[in-house]
């Protein structure tokens, strides 16, 4: 069981462990943590490990080919600047796969990796 002072850990498998790696510390503000190869790579923002495993990953092989139905499984990012960080993304071509949604809790927008994989980039209700 994860302990207070533990990363939280999500495995994402990609098509592209250099191009996921990337993505996550060029656009997203991820440090890169290790790298083994094509098979995987270990990024981390805060108390958030992200795990990128390729196809010759063992957590790969250990995964069925189903996927989750688009749109539904997602890390959850929050902003500090909402409007400058989806202005910086847009004009680094990250690909967006949803326009920004209001709702009571705050905002958000809904972006892919070069995987496919979705990231929720939010803005609490009341943030400045």
């Amino acid at each position: 069981m994860t302990t207070g002072n533990q990363l939280a850990s999500v495995r994402y498998i990609v098509d592209d462990v250099q191009a996921a790696a990337d993505f996550y510390t060029g656009q997203l503000g991820f440090t890169l943590r290790s790298r083994a190869g094509d098979a995987f790579a270990d990024v981390v923002r805060g108390p958030l490990r992200l795990l990128l495993s390729g196809s010759a990953s063992s957590g790969a092989r250990a995964t069925p080919a189903a996927h989750a139905a688009p749109g539904r499984n997602r890390i959850h990012l929050i902003l500090d600047d909402f409007d400058a960080e989806v202005d910086r993304l847009r004009a680094a071509g990250v690909s967006f796969r949803s326009e920004v949604v209001s709702g009571p809790g705050g905002r958000q927008i809904l972006v892919a990796d070069p995987a496919g994989n979705l990231i929720e980039l939010f803005e609490p209700a009341g943030a400045p």
